[in-house]
């Protein structure tokens, strides 16, 4: 599946393939080291909040791309 920007579906790609194998080589076998793809996972996250600002896909309401707005430290 492409990404939501053209020039994020690579990105998209490398993130899904270091997870894919993190989880399936590491995480399934009941090893709990950190998640390597962070970086590529960062990278690509970036990327798609820059398409969706560009194509001004509205988002509001949406808590996946980041903190909630309105909550509180302790909420």
């Amino acid at each position: 599946m492409n990404s939501v920007g053209e020039a994020c579906t690579e990105l998209k790609r490398e993130y899904d393939q270091c997870f894919n194998r993190w989880f399936a080589e590491t995480f399934l076998k009941g090893e709990r080291a950190a998640d390597p793809c962070g970086q590529l996972f960062r990278r690509y996250q970036l990327c798609v909040q820059k398409a969706i600002k560009e194509k001004d896909i509205p988002i509001e309401g949406l808590e996946f791309m980041g903190p909630s707005k309105g909550k509180t430290e302790n909420s």
